[in-house]
Parts: structure tokens; sequence; C-alpha cells
């Protein structure tokens, strides 16, 4: 969490706050209409646009804004680690880009993600097996958190019973931003260490996973190094996780405390893929930095090198110049170009993967529950960060 309280979200925020955490949608709001890029000096400095339109465009623009590192903290990676970044593809720039994320796409193709859906399906009733009798189910903690842990690990093929490792990661790495630097660099050092000996055993033993598979790809006709390798591994293991699981979560949530919107989907099942993307679309979890490369003036801010570029696609998706009733949830909105996988060249790669998960995820948990609500609406806690969603969610089912 921030250090102190935010004074002026125009001139100090800080998306660690307790305020943006617990409801940022009002602040978003205030800020589109009166301070539609907002500046504040912590963290070095770092700007948030708050309009489809500039979060677009600085996304979209990788001659001005780097991805060399794409999580806001009070350090900058070093400029060595360029064009490759702390975590390729995602933080990768141009050239280089393109083609690390063209040897990821295979791998999570709509034909390779449908292959994974029965065990998905399985693993989700199996969660929902063991919660069977209960009043009150933490669909945040007992649900949604154990679903995206279970399908990367398969993917990547690491130990299925390391998922409490794998969410200390997550937040060492999503949550832990505002900590001392030699703090996170152990977290840091616990999760490269954890993925090398892994790596290393994958080198000795080849099987068919993902890690595998990098081991065995070549950019620009040459084989990827242990370290990239972790890297990208690092990177499809924080994002895989995190990302999903707050997206699952907060369907819930939406569903718990909108009695109508749930009826219209346990009546109508055939609705749930145009559902997901209006609820990814309400509720995007992700927001990703930039970082200056240059001075320059971009409509008036005059952006420093080496400042933040806070990229906030929920607040794009609630842009009302974008989107019709931008606030609403619309369960059949069509069309719905929503940015929540992104804009631009770093658009998700997962996309695919991510949609299913969430798609099984809430028709397996509308099968058991069909109905559902919030069993103390204060006792709901979101996560800190750049990835947004309901770490304790108590549900009152009735199945």
């Amino acid at each position: 969490m921030a250090d102190r309280a935010v004074t002026d979200w125009r001139t100090d925020f800080d998306h660690t706050d307790e305020g943006w955490v617990a409801d940022p949608y009002p602040i978003w709001e205030e800020l589109r209409e009166e301070c539609p890029i907002a500046h504040s000096d912590r963290y070095g400095g770092v700007w948030l646009p708050t309009r489809h339109e500039d979060v677009s465009a600085i996304a979209n623009d990788t001659e001005h804004f780097t991805s060399r590192s794409i999580i806001v903290t009070n350090h900058r990676p070093p400029m060595e680690l360029a064009p490759q970044g702390v975590a390729p593809p995602i933080s990768s720039d141009p050239p280089y880009h393109a083609e690390a994320r063209r040897m990821l796409l295979p791998a999570f193709s709509p034909q390779n993600v449908a292959k994974l859906e029965p065990s998905t399906r399985a693993y989700c009733a199996e969660l929902l097996d063991a919660v069977q009798g209960r009043d009150v189910v933490d669909a945040a903690a007992d649900y949604a958190q154990h679903i995206p842990v279970r399908v990367i690990a398969d993917m990547l093929g690491l130990p299925q019973a390391d998922g409490d490792v794998f969410r200390g990661f997550v937040h060492d790495v999503i949550e832990g931003v505002a900590r001392p630097l030699e703090e996170r660099a152990e977290g840091f050092l616990a999760l490269f260490g954890y993925l090398q000996g892994h790596i290393a055993e994958h080198r000795e033993q080849p099987r068919d996973d993902l890690i595998s598979f990098l081991l065995d790809a070549e950019i620009d006709g040459e084989r990827l190094d242990d370290f990239q390798v972790a890297r990208t591994v690092a990177l499809l293991l924080i994002a895989g996780i995190d990302t999903t699981w707050s997206a699952i979560g907060a369907s819930l949530w939406h569903l718990a405390r909108t009695p109508a919107d749930r009826e219209r989907l346990v009546s109508e099942p055939a609705l749930m893929p145009t559902a997901v993307e209006e609820l990814l679309r309400a509720y995007a979890p992700v927001t990703m930095a930039r970082l200056v490369k240059e001075d320059v003036d971009y409509r008036g801010c005059p952006m420093k090198a080496e400042e933040w570029v806070l990229l906030s696609f929920p607040s794009a998706n609630r842009d009302p110049r974008f989107f019709d009733r931008a606030d609403d949830v619309i369960l059949d909105r069509q069309p719905n170009r929503h940015a929540a996988f992104g804009l631009g060249v770093h658009r998700c790669a997962g996309s695919h993967l991510a949609r299913m998960e969430i798609k099984v995820a809430l028709e397996e948990w509308l099968r058991v529950f069909p109905t559902f609500s919030l069993a103390d609406p204060d006792a709901v806690r979101w996560s800190a960060g750049q990835v947004r969603g309901p770490r304790l969610l108590p549900l009152r089912v009735d199945a």
C-alpha cells in the first residue's frame, strides 16, 4: 500500500492508495473530466492518461515510450536489458518484440487452448466439490485463485503442488511495488532461483510442455539462453495467474451483486462468451506501464525521460467517449472493442487461454451455485497494484 495518503488525484495519485484499491472508478471518472492526464512525483515521476484516446495513442507509440519495464516501482531496470526488457516479450521493444511474441503464439493458439478445456473444467468441478455443504464460500481464496495456477503449472511443466509458491511470487512482483529494492530483489532472486532449477531439469529431461518448448525455440536463428527462458517463463507464470484469477473473481463479484445478470446467464447459457467480453471490459484487471524514452511533450504534458506512464486499460474501458453507457454492464454488448487485453503491439498473447478459463470457471460455478450473493460486502478485499481483483470474496451460496 501507499506510504502516505493521496492528497490530490490530479497531482499526487498513487495506484496503491487504499481509496484507489477499494474503488478506483470514481477517481478515473473525475480525472477523465477534469485532468485527463494526471501526474504524480511518486515513484520518481509517473503520468496517468485516463481517456481511451490517450491510452491507445501512448500504447501504440513505441518511438517515444519503451516497454523495458511494465511495473511502476521506485526503481528503473538497467538500460542494458533493452530491447528484451525484464520479462520478454511484454517488456520488449521493436524490432525484437515481434519475433519474441511470434515465437509464443503457437502455444496459445485457439486449437491448443481448446485441448486444455476438459481438464480445466474437471478441476473447477473438483474445487466446487470441495466446498459443498458450506453456506459461505470464499470465491477468491477457495476457487478463483486456484484455477489459473493449475492451468499454467501444467502448461509449463511445473509442480501443481507449488501453488502457494507461485502466489507468493505474484505478490512480490505485482503488489510489493513500494517495498525497498533489497526486499524486492530477494523476491526476484527466489523466483529466478526456482525457475532456473526447473529449466536445468528440463534441459536434462525434455518433455511436452512450455519450458521444453522455449528451450527448443529460436529467435532470429538463435536458441534462447537460460536467463531469457527464465524471464519468459516468469512472465507466463505471473501474468498467467494474477490476471485471470482477478478476472474470474471480479466477474463473480458482479454476478453476486447483480441478480438480474446472474439469472440471465443461468437461463441463457449461450450468452456466456459475449458476457465474458463485457465483464472483461467493465472489470478489466490489468494496468500496464511504459517508460518515457527521452523528453517529449505529449499534448501539453512535459514528460521527462525515465518517467513512468501508467496505461490504465480499465479506465479506457469506462470512457464514455468510446463506449455507450460505459459504466453499465450490458451482457450482450456488441460490438465490444474493449482494451482488457491491452492495446498496440503488446496485446496479450494469452487472451484465448484467459477467455477459456474465465468462461469455464463461470459456467461451472453457475452449474453448482445458480443462486448466490455477497455474504458481507464490507469483507471483500481487492488487490493493490497494477492487477486488480478480489482477494477475499465471501459469497453466500444456495445450491
